[in-house]
């Protein structure tokens, strides 16, 4: 049996992941072509790569069906209820960084802080006769920063698509996503409320709490972690 370790199959994460634990003495790679989800690891004994998308690795982690994954703060506490009694954060890797920030037209000069944008949907409600339309992927970090500050007249609106671009189709008001430089919002005529940030994210290792361990794959995780210098 092996200690599985879950990392993205593709991309910037995938390649910052193999070249984190590379500077550490572990090579992880493809086994084979890009279409493939095989993997390798050399630098260590009895530890398995699994390639997955970063947004099944919370799911796979939880489950118990990996023992450790790399993915993002953001994924682990959208998708995962009660996240840290599933999963324990070991170290992040200092690469995927991004904010998920709350964001509202550019023109609505008077709203820059979410007093503002409660005030704002209140009135937006008895005027148009329904809710304030946030559209997000983060439903669940979303509705319980809202809750905790304060803001209740909105709903939520599901974006499969390219968020900012919700409030020009008209489909939404305002929006709450993933952010780097913020260029993507000033493109699309929007701001970053002044406390509207929601979480920092970056791409985090994480360890399974459900994950069984026989004592050989217990022995092969310590020294894992020794090597990772975690310990």
């Amino acid at each position: 049996m092996s200690v599985k370790l879950g990392v993205p199959s593709k991309g910037r994460l995938m390649e910052k992941t193999f070249e984190w634990f590379g500077a550490r003495g572990i090579q992880l790679g493809r086994a084979g072509s890009e279409r493939e989800y095989a993997g390798f690891v050399d630098g260590i004994e009895n530890v398995e790569l699994v390639l997955l998308s970063a947004g099944e690795i919370p799911r796979e982690l939880a489950a118990g069906r990996i023992h450790l994954g790399v993915t993002g703060t953001d994924l682990i506490r959208e998708k995962l209820a009660l996240w840290n009694t599933s999963v324990t954060q070991l170290a992040e890797l200092g690469f995927g960084h991004a904010d998920l920030i709350l964001a509202v037209p550019q023109a609505w000069v008077d709203v820059c802080t979410l007093d503002d944008l409660d005030a704002a949907s209140a009135a937006f409600r008895t005027h148009h006769g329904f809710r304030l339309r946030v559209a997000t992927k983060y439903h669940r970090l979303v509705r319980d920063f809202l809750r905790d500050n304060g803001v209740a007249d909105y709903q939520l609106v599901d974006s499969q698509g390219a968020t900012e671009g919700t409030v020009k189709n008209e489909t939404a008001e305002a929006i709450a996503d993933i952010t780097s430089t913020g260029d993507t919002l000033r493109a699309n005529h929007l701001k970053l409320l002044d406390d509207g940030l929601i979480l920092r994210s970056q791409a985090t290792l994480f360890r399974s709490q459900t994950a069984g361990l026989t004592d050989a794959e217990r022995g092969t995780m310590n020294r894992l972690i020794s090597k990772l210098e975690l310990s």
